[in-house]
């Protein structure tokens, strides 16, 4: 019986700007939708170097808190312009941007609601799994404090979850490791 060695597990990088972008990845809205903000940010490795080669995928409900997506407990509702995902790959600056709609709050455990959110998947080079974190937003105080996923990270790393106001929307920033990691889920 011939032995053969076993294949080495191979990373989701730095291949994915070859086949998973497309053209209007970026836009979870046409671009100059009136209610459009965009969430710009870089993405880091762990040296604090930006990655020029990750991908950054988002999902999230629209303005009104709704998926359109049979597992929505309320029902599937449909938004005619919004896709509700976004996916940019980051530049030679390892910056990324997606424009979309500011979501509403939705249902949680238990009942309790979540603050609006944006759920973001990160994929780079060196990494055998994508990482999975939240984009909260900063004029969102009182849900944020009352949100349950939010509420159980602690201090000061919740605050890498929390979005900065721009001019024409939010920076997210996110570090793969190292100082100010962001948080990630274990999903």
């Amino acid at each position: 019986m011939a032995r053969h060695k076993t294949t080495p597990s191979q990373t989701v990088g730095p291949y994915l700007h070859i086949g998973l972008p497309w053209p209007d990845g970026p836009f979870a809205v046409a671009e100059g939708t009136p209610e459009g903000v965009w969430i710009r940010g870089v993405l880091y490795d762990g040296a604090g170097a930006p990655v020029p080669d990750g991908l950054i995928e988002t999902w999230q409900a629209d303005p009104e808190g709704r998926f359109n997506h049979p597992d929505d407990p309320r029902g599937a509702v449909e938004r005619p312009g919004f896709r509700a995902f976004g996916r940019c790959p980051t530049d030679a600056n390892g910056e990324y941007g997606i424009f979309t709609l500011k979501p509403g709050p939705v249902p949680g455990p238990g009942g309790r609601l979540q603050a609006p959110h944006i759920d973001v998947s990160v994929f780079a080079r060196g990494m055998l799994h994508r990482t999975v974190t939240r984009v909260y937003f900063p004029e969102e105080a009182a849900a944020n404090a009352a949100d349950p996923v939010l509420s159980s990270v602690p201090e000061p790393e919740r605050a890498t979850l929390v979005a900065r106001p721009a001019e024409d929307g939010y920076r997210f920033d996110i570090r793969l490791q190292g100082e100010d990691e962001t948080v990630f889920f274990d999903v």
